[in-house]
């Protein structure tokens, strides 16, 4: 199939490696663990993996701090394996994705490690170096890091301040330089040329910084993000990256914070001039919080439908294409945010297909399909190993929070609930690991992992599996139009059409009861109930009444 349009016809089933499967019982996951599971992976069907970064690091930001780009970090494995489990995903017809993170590197990389040495060497203008304000007393500008206090740290070494919009060990590279660019595309390169289909580009839209790295507005606090969320030269850059990419059958997807759709399609509209195959962005993930998954507000569904649908149409009618997804290692349990830990199955398989059912690529997390939970026993602080969270408690602390209050709040909010140990069946820490896991194991493992869900017919697992095979063997998924119904707020339904035939996606977000009546446009007594996740009540005038967060699909052929 042509390049334009095999990312079309997938699914993508992400792995956090060091939380998958650990092969070795050292507690830490590992690709030998991953070949393991293979078979598994594909049983789900889905027909691509995106591994979170498996190279060396010293696992500050648990791989998003890169030491080496061109090899595997030794706790996962070697090159060797690497190639292997590259090898065996492709036999399975597997597409293998890899985390290209080129903001920044980590501090123990050898460019940084050579860059902090002087002013001058082959290395000195890879990062983004400034003299301090005030005689060298203050920071070069207002900026506030992501994680963790000023964007900015003093290296006695060389005499000067460093850049790292994320954390300190994380510093930004000088994209501006076209030696670093030319070192990303020589990474790109070395990969493709192994064989791997695809990179998803970390933050990539913030590798450009304006010109003199002015103050940030004060509005409320001066994060700076305005100089660096596409930034002058972005297009520019990536654009370098693209003709790289063009030279192989492969696909990429740009994490975008901050992203809009318009915005989006400056760089993913189909023709000439695209710059990347589709786009992550975060705005569907702002049902329940504000600005940051920290800042909680309780969830809205209608905050969620509109997001989606703004999506859809815009996609549509601009000529781009949507990355669907609802988790992955940056998002809290979608089932404990969106949906019911009450109605954990009933509400997994709802919030399945309200999201894949709509047009774009769909990306699932380990432990999604089959419904995995965030992790609320925890009640020390230590126990948490994300630097996002443990940087978040002295802000927390500041207004007045204590460790125990944090600690509700990160049952809800924090990262880690992503990175617990997957949950494979009921023995000791979930079958993850024979040894001591580097992290946590969810105590709900005995009844939720996938020997179980293997054995029940109804389960979420099977759930996906049937629901996955839908969208490949109907198009009218992949291509439809989108049209969202006007309904009560706790109902997100829409209509897909395509070639004649319609289909009703109808999903309840609600623990009662909701009257819910189809268009006049869209007969349901003639139409076939393809996808449910219960044994329906029977159509009455054209509607029924939802049970707790149900979800029915029905599909009227021309």
């Amino acid at each position: 199939m042509a390049k334009s349009q095999w990312y079309k016809e997938m699914s993508v089933y992400q792995i956090w490696p060091r939380s998958f499967c650990d092969s070795d019982g050292d507690g830490i996951g590992d690709l030998k663990g991953i070949l393991s599971k293979l078979d598994y992976i594909k049983s789900i069907g889905v027909d691509a993996i995106w591994f979170s970064p498996l190279y060396p690091s010293p696992q500050k930001d648990f791989g998003y701090d890169i030491a080496d780009y061109k090899s595997i970090n030794p706790e996962y494995g070697t090159l060797e394996d690497f190639k292997t489990v590259l090898d065996e995903a492709h036999k399975r017809g597997l597409k293998v994705i890899m985390d290209l993170v080129v903001n920044h590197t980590s501090d123990q990389n050898k460019w940084f490690l050579e860059s902090r040495k002087s002013r001058d060497n082959e290395y000195s203008d890879y990062y983004i170096w400034r003299d301090g304000r005030r005689n060298g007393k203050k920071p070069p500008n207002n900026w506030l890091s992501t994680f963790q206090g000023k964007a900015w740290e003093y290296c006695k070494e060389r005499g000067q301040y460093y850049l790292h919009v994320f954390a300190k060990e994380q510093p930004d590279l000088n994209m501006d330089n076209p030696k670093v660019r030319e070192e990303v595309k020589d990474i790109m390169r070395f990969w493709l040329d192994m064989g791997v289909d695809g990179f998803r580009e970390d933050v990539i839209t913030f590798i450009s910084k304006k010109e003199g790295l002015p103050n940030g507005f004060p509005l409320p606090v001066a994060t700076g993000i305005e100089h660096y969320m596409n930034g002058p030269h972005l297009r520019e850059y990536l654009s370098e990256f693209r003709k790289v990419t063009d030279e192989y059958d492969c696909f990429t997807v740009g994490e975008a914070p901050m992203m809009t759709p318009s915005r989006a399609l400056k760089f993913i509209k189909e023709g000439d001039g695209q710059l990347l195959d589709m786009m992550f962005h975060f705005q569907h993930m702002g049902a329940d919080n504000i600005v940051t998954n920290w800042l909680l507000t309780p969830f809205r569904p209608g905050h969620l439908k509109n997001v989606f649908a703004k999506w859809q149409k815009k996609m549509a009618k601009g000529g781009g294409w949507n990355a669907l997804y609802l988790e992955n290692h940056d998002q809290p349990r979608v089932v404990s945010r969106y949906g019911s830990e009450k109605y954990r199955v009933e509400s997994a398989k709802m919030l399945a297909s309200m999201c894949f059912l709509q047009s774009g690529t769909p990306f699932i997390y380990m432990g999604q399909e089959i419904g995995m939970t965030n992790a609320k026993e925890i009640d020390h602080l230590e126990t948490y190993k994300d630097v996002s969270t443990l940087n978040n408690f002295g802000m927390f602390k500041a207004l007045g929070f204590s460790e125990k209050s944090f600690l509700k709040v990160c049952h809800r909010a924090a990262r880690d609930n992503a990175r617990t140990s997957m949950q494979w069946d009921d023995s000791p820490n979930a079958g993850f690991t024979t040894g001591t896991p580097w992290f946590y194991t969810n105590p709900n493992y005995k009844e939720i992992n996938v020997k179980a869900a293997e054995a029940d017919e109804n389960s979420i697992l099977n759930f996906y599996r049937k629901l996955l095979k839908f969208r490949k063997e109907n198009d009218i998924v992949k291509y439809g139009s989108f049209r969202m119904l006007r309904t009560c707020p706790r109902i997100f339904a829409y209509v897909r059409e395509y070639q004649g035939d319609k289909m009703l996606v109808i999903n309840s977000f609600s623990d009662g009861e909701i009257a819910f009546r189809a268009p006049e446009d869209f007969d349901m007594s003639k139409a076939e109930l393809v996808l449910s996740n219960y044994e329906s009540n029977p159509v009455i005038h054209n509607g029924f009444m939802t049970k707790p967060y149900e979800t029915r699909t029905y599909l009227l052929k021309n």
